[in-house]
C-alpha cells in the first residue's frame, strides 16, 4: 500500500474555490490506506460541504468546538485531533488561513489544532497571482518554513479571477505525490536492497506429485511488506504460496522448486545489502522426475532422493559485507543446533523457533522466536504476530547498519 498506508492524516480545508479538490483529496487519500479526519474552517462549508467530505473519509467532519445542531455535544478536542495526526495537511490554504498560522492567530477550530500539532504540517496554498506574489504573503512562507511547515508550491494556470498565472492549488494526485516522496525520504531502508526468500519449494515426482512441506509463506511475506513500507527495495523470491502480496514497490518472483529458487537468489544477492531466507526450502528431491504419473501398482513404490543445493550455506560461502538472516524451525536441541547452522553457514543472525511452542509453527499468523546473534547472544521474544516478529527482525538488522 506505501509509505500513506495505516497513517492517521488531518487534512484542513479553508474558504478557497479550490475546496472542491479536497473532495478527491480525501478519496486519493483513503484508496492508499490511510485514516482521514477533516477540519475546515466555518466558510470553507459554503464551498464544499462536510457531508461529501464525512462519506468519503468515513470520519465526521470538524468545523467548530462543538455540534452547533446539538447544544448538549461534546467539545471538540483540538489538542486530541492534533495528537492522533501523523500528517496534517492544509489544501487549500488560503492566504488568509496562512497569516493567522504565521502570527499565531487562534481563532477556529483548525487554527486552534495546527498550533497543537506535533506532526509534520503540508500546505498547499490556493490564491489569486497577485495575492501569492505579494510581499506579506511571501514572508508569510518564510515564516512558515522556518517553524518547519513544508509547502507544496501552486501550479501555474488559469485562476478563478480569470488571470493566469501561479496560485491555482496543487492537484490532489500532486499534492499525494509530493508527500509520498517527501516521506519515502525519511525512511530508514532508504536505498537498501533486501533480498527475501518465502514459503515452501515443491519437487516433482511426476507431472502430478511432488515432495513437499507445510509452509505457508506467511513469515516471510510478513517481512517483505514491512521492509518495503520502510523503504527498502525489496525482492521476494516467493515458492508456492497462496499469501496475497499487496505492496506494490516490491518484485516478486514466484518459483516452485529448490533450484529454481538458488538461480532466483544467486541472481539478486550480489547487489543485496541484506539477504533474509526465511523459506522452507526441500533438503532433498527426487534424482529421476517420471515424464509421466506414476500410476499405481501392487507392492511398494521406492523413490531415491539427491540433496538440494544449500542455498543459506552457498550464499555464506561468498558474502562480502552482507548481513545475512537464516531461519532455523527445530524439534530437538533447538539452540544447539541454530547455533551450529549459524557458525557453519556463516550467517549474521538466525532465527529460531521449535514446533514444540505454543504460537509458532507452519500455517500460523503468530510466531515465536529466538534470535541467536553472530556473536552468540542469545535474544528469546514471546508469542507475537509474524508481522510484529517481522518489525523485530528488521529492527535488529536497522541496529547493525546504523551502528
Amino acid at each position: 500500500m506505501g509509505v500513506l498506508s495505516g497513517k492517521h492524516i488531518l487534512l484542513g480545508v479553508t474558504a478557497g474555490i479550490a475546496a472542491y479538490k479536497s473532495a478527491f483529496l480525501v478519496r486519493l487519500l483513503v484508496k492508499k490506506g490511510a485514516e482521514v479526519k477533516v477540519i475546515m474552517t466555518p466558510s470553507a462549508k459554503e464551498f464544499v460541504t462536510p457531508l461529501t467530505l464525512s462519506t468519503l473519509s468515513k470520519n465526521e467532519v470538524h468545523s467548530s468546538f462543538t455540534n452547533e445542531e446539538n447544544e448538549n455535544a461534546q467539545w471538540n478536542n483540538h489538542v486530541e485531533l492534533a495528537l492522533w495526526a501523523d500528517l496534517f495537511i492544509i489544501a487549500p490554504a488560503t492566504a488568509n488561513t496562512l497569516s493567522k498560522m504565521a502570527h499565531g492567530t487562534s481563532n477556529n477550530l483548525l487554527l486552534a489544532t495546527y498550533l497543537s500539532a506535533k506532526c509534520p504540517v503540508y500546505y498547499a496554498p490556493a490564491m489569486d497571482l497577485d495575492m501569492y506574489k505579494h510581499p506579506s504573503t511571501l514572508a508569510t512562507f518564510a515564516t512558515l518554513e522556518s517553524f518547519g511547515n513544508i509547502q507544496i508550491e501552486a501550479d501555474h494556470g488559469e485562476l478563478a479571477s480569470g488571470l493566469i498565472g501561479k496560485g491555482r492549488m496543487a492537484e490532489p494526485e500532486a499534492i499525494v505525490s509530493f508527500i509520498e516522496k517527501e516521506l519515502s525520504k525519511k525512511l530508514p531502508f532508504r536505498g537498501t536492497k533486501i533480498l527475501i526468500t518465502a514459503g515452501p519449494t515443491y519437487e516433482a515426482i511426476d507431472p502430478v506429485r511432488f515432495i513437499g512441506n507445510h509452509s505457508s509463506g506467511k513469515m516471510g511475506c510478513a517481512i517483505a511488506e514491512a521492509a518495503a513500507k520502510l523503504g527498502a527495495e525489496v525482492v521476494l523470491v516467493l515458492g508456492p504460496s497462496a499469501v496475497k502480496v499487496t505492496e506494490e514497490s516490491m518484485t516478486v518472483i514466484r518459483v516452485v522448486s529448490a533450484q529454481d529458487m538458488c538461480e532466483a537468489v544467486h541472481d539478486h544477492f550480489r547487489t543485496s545489502h541484506v539477504a533474509i531466507l526465511s523459506a522452507a526450502v526441500a533438503d532433498y528431491r527426487p534424482s529421476e522426475v517420471a515424464s509421466e504419473k506414476i500410476k499405481k501398482k501392487e507392492g511398494t513404490l521406492t523413490l531415491h532422493l539427491e540433496k538440494t543445493k544449500d542455498i543459506l550455506a552457498s550464499l555464506g560461502a561468498i558474502k562480502k559485507d552482507q548481513f545475512l538472516v537464516g531461519f532455523a524451525l527445530e524439534t530437538q536441541n533447538e539452540l544447539e543446533n541454530a547455533k551450529t547452522k549459524l557458525q557453519k553457514k556463516n550467517l549474521d543472525l538466525i532465527v529460531l523457533n521449535s514446533l514444540k511452542d505454543k504460537g509458532a509453527g507452519f500455517q500460523k499468523d503468530t510466531n515465536k522466536v529466538t534470535f541467536v546473534t553472530k556473536d552468540n547472544k542469545v535474544l528469546p521474544f514471546e508469542v507475537k504476530q509474524k508481522s510484529e516478529v517481522a518489525t523485530d527482525i528488521l529492527d535488529h538488522i536497522l541496529q547493525y547498519i546504523h551502528a
